[in-house]
């Protein structure tokens, strides 16, 4: 692999890292942007399969940019890319924990911290709408997520249940052709 592909890998995820405010997945729909639509490392069904497996497997979500990493550019790919979403989210993390037990009552501070909360909100659920659009299910894959999300939303059931429900009806919409 050529020396810039893992210059690219730190530059790209060491950025993403550190807009990563409420966790891994409110920062899929930039890392789609920079691996798809500006490097081309792959498509958008590549992504969304690799998202998929990210999801499924055990382990924290940031596991995406590892697997990305190693398509793009093998063992040290998934290395290099893991290294520089983590490094530069956790030393911020930990700079802003401290700068919060020093001057958390401040009322500045407390504003800052509420104005997070949307933040990650909306960045999850952009999240959720590129992953959707990455996948390109068809309309029947858009009907079943849509309903996947309202049920998960709206009721208290574990998630699993409504997740799995929505895969076992895309299972059987595509066996019969529908899908």
């Amino acid at each position: 692999m050529e020396r810039s592909v893992f210059f690219q890998l730190i530059v790209t995820f060491g950025t993403i890292s550190l807009m990563a405010i409420g966790g891994a997945n409110a920062v899929v729909p930039e890392i789609h942007r920079q691996v798809v639509e500006i490097l081309g490392w792959m498509d958008a069904p590549t992504f969304a399969r690799l998202f998929a497996i990210a999801q499924t497997a055990p382990g924290p979500n940031i596991m995406l940019g590892s697997i990305i990493g190693w398509h793009v550019a093998g063992t040290i790919g998934l290395l290099v890319a893991t290294t520089a979403l983590l490094l530069p989210s956790c030393l911020l993390a930990l700079a802003s924990s401290r700068g919060l037990q020093r001057f958390g009552g401040h009322r500045v501070v407390r504003t800052m911290t509420l104005a997070l909360v949307p933040i990650a909100l909306g960045l999850m659920l952009a999240s959720g709408v590129v992953a959707t659009l990455a996948a390109d299910a068809g309309l029947v894959g858009y009907a079943i997520t849509a309903a996947t999300a309202l049920v998960t939303y709206r009721s208290k059931v574990n998630p699993l249940v409504p997740m799995a429900s929505g895969t076992l009806a895309y299972v059987l919409a595509w066996s019969v052709g529908i899908a």
